[in-house]
């Protein structure tokens, strides 16, 4: 269910906006967005796991919360980093 070390680097580097960037809200929402489909795909033959499911809520709250503060802090950030994940707003 969660990502390795492997894919979570190359989400960082692909989302990084100057190197050594783990930090920034596109890298962390790029990561969330990775374990919230990791979980999507975890559910579609586990049915039944409602703990995990109470986790993905968390990840998703918590990813709505980023997508705020960068929608608040710079509109072009936000529009560009939801194309760019293909997040539905």
């Amino acid at each position: 269910m969660s990502i390795t070390q492997e894919d979570k680097q190359k989400v960082i580097s692909d989302y990084a906006t100057k190197s050594g960037d783990t930090g920034s809200p596109e890298v962390q929402v790029a990561i969330l967005t990775h374990r919230i489909a990791a979980l999507t795909e975890h559910f579609k033959t586990h049915k039944k796991d409602n703990h995990s499911r109470r986790g993905l809520l968390k990840l998703v709250a918590q990813r709505r919360k980023l997508l705020d503060y960068t929608k608040a802090k710079d509109e072009a950030r936000y529009q560009d980093l939801i194309k760019r994940l293909n997040i539905r707003r």
